[in-house]
């Protein structure tokens, strides 16, 4: 690691353990976008050394092939893009072959271009014209037992063989090789969903810069009662996330919960604005934002409480269905096991959540290069009994999740039903489920 890689990395990790210095002047500090390429290409090409050659034998796969035309890019072959590139450039054919134990992964690249820094260009046109051709020639030339292709039932991001480069690559290949082409389903997963050591060093500046935004936007610096309406908050994060040099994968919401008639309605509590919903004392403000950095993604749900003039505090009873929304996130994530489908882990929490009479909706989703990414599904709102597929997938270890869910508590004074909607980025290791930047166990408070 170069001297100038190894100044970044300490910064970020030193901007992880000092939120009020950081903070202070509520402009976080962002790396320029020319340190950022720098960093973005270090991961890869450590991710490359340090994950990839042990994904490749543990899926038995010795040749993965991930091919994409510009423009239509194969949602892995992005992640393996140096971050000059915004797209592939016209057909890019990257073929990683591991040769076995003891020896270094392969990264070819059958294209007029050199990609990155990890993948050589392997095909000079002028000497042979035929892309397809000289892909053939390396497959022979390496003998591999499995040629693995992104194809999958389930997850659209390890789905990216369209099918006019299935069939050139199919006729490319002699039919001995043609019968050795399997689905790397499990590999492209895999590679999406594994966390490396180094990406743990700064996903949690990258958690800290959320959370941040979210307490600047649920402050008196953003709301005033009485005038700001929930849609006013939402752009303004919108604003706020473009301002700091940072993108989001989704449109935030902010919602409100009141000592009103309406009932909490989850189809319309993320899915509708409401511009006219004028934010009052005594509201519970829910918030779901996410920003992109470094190819991270985090994904958050937070509340804030509106307090009434003369309150210090929220009510007792709005602090006590948070605590009842944190013991569930305990139980579920106390039964987060290496090798467990995400079915099992959501069945056996649902039920010990029951029986402490806890009224739970558990529905997380794996985290990283993606918001909604690759890897066990524990869960969805609309399918509390499990998720075919994706939830049938077992855990890993070195992956990270957006824990997701909602404890339902009925709240005498309000004669009605809340939810407390918690979303906090975590990572599981054998060390178990560590959030990444901490989560919320006491309501942000607007005076």
């Amino acid at each position: 690691m170069n001297k100038h890689l190894t100044c970044l990395l300490t910064l970020l990790i030193g901007l992880c353990a000092s939120t009020t210095e950081v903070f202070a002047s509520s402009k976080p500090l962002i790396l320029s976008m020319r340190d950022r390429a720098e960093v973005i290409d270090k991961l890869l090409s450590n991710k490359i050394d340090t994950v990839l050659p042990q994904l490749m034998r543990r899926e038995g796969i010795d040749m993965w092939v991930v091919v994409s035309r510009e423009y239509n890019e194969d949602p892995v072959i992005k992640t393996m893009l140096p971050a000059t590139w915004h797209a592939a450039r016209r057909r890019t054919i990257l073929v990683m072959f591991d040769p076995g134990e003891g020896k270094k992964v392969e990264t070819i690249a059958v294209s007029r271009y050199k990609v990155g820094e990890r993948f050589d260009s392997a095909w000079d046109k002028e000497e042979e014209p035929d892309q397809w051709k000289r892909f053939a020639e390396i497959v022979v030339e390496r003998k591999p037992k499995k040629i693995g292709i992104n194809q999958s039932d389930h997850w659209g991001l390890a789905d990216g063989m369209v099918a006019t480069e299935l069939q050139l690559l199919n006729d490319s290949l002699p039919s001995k090789y043609r019968k050795r082409i399997t689905s790397a389903e499990r590999l492209a997963v895999a590679w999406l969903e594994t966390r490396t050591a180094m990406e743990m060093q700064i996903y949690p500046q990258i958690c800290r810069i959320a959370h941040e935004i979210i307490a600047e936007g649920f402050s008196n610096r953003v709301i005033q009662p009485g005038v700001t309406t929930s849609e006013d908050v939402i752009w303004w994060y919108r604003e706020r996330i473009r301002e700091l040099k940072l993108s989001t994968w989704f449109h935030p919401s902010v919602d409100i919960q009141r000592n009103d008639a309406a009932a909490f309605d989850h189809l319309t509590a993320f899915s509708q604005g409401h511009d006219t919903n004028i934010i009052l004392p005594g509201d519970l403000l829910h918030v779901d934002f996410g920003i992109k950095y470094l190819r991270l993604n985090t994904d958050t749900q937070q509340h804030a409480y509106v307090l009434i003039p003369g309150e210090t505090d929220a009510p007792e009873y709005l602090k006590s269905a948070l605590q009842s929304a944190n013991r569930l996130q305990d139980i579920f994530t106390g039964n987060f096991k290496p090798g467990k489908t995400g079915n099992e882990v959501l069945k056996r929490s649902r039920a010990q959540a029951i029986s402490e009479g806890i009224k739970p909706s558990i529905y997380t989703h794996p985290l990283g290069y993606h918001g909604h990414a690759a890897g066990t599904t524990l869960g969805m709102w609309d399918s509390q009994g499990g998720v075919a597929g994706s939830g049938d997938y077992p855990l890993h270890l070195n992956t990270a999740y957006a824990i997701e869910l909602n404890a339902a508590t009925y709240i005498a004074e309000w004669d009605k039903e809340i939810r407390i909607m918690l979303e906090e980025d975590a990572f599981f290791s054998e060390q178990g489920v560590q959030y990444i930047d901490g989560r919320q166990t006491e309501f942000i408070l607007i005076p």
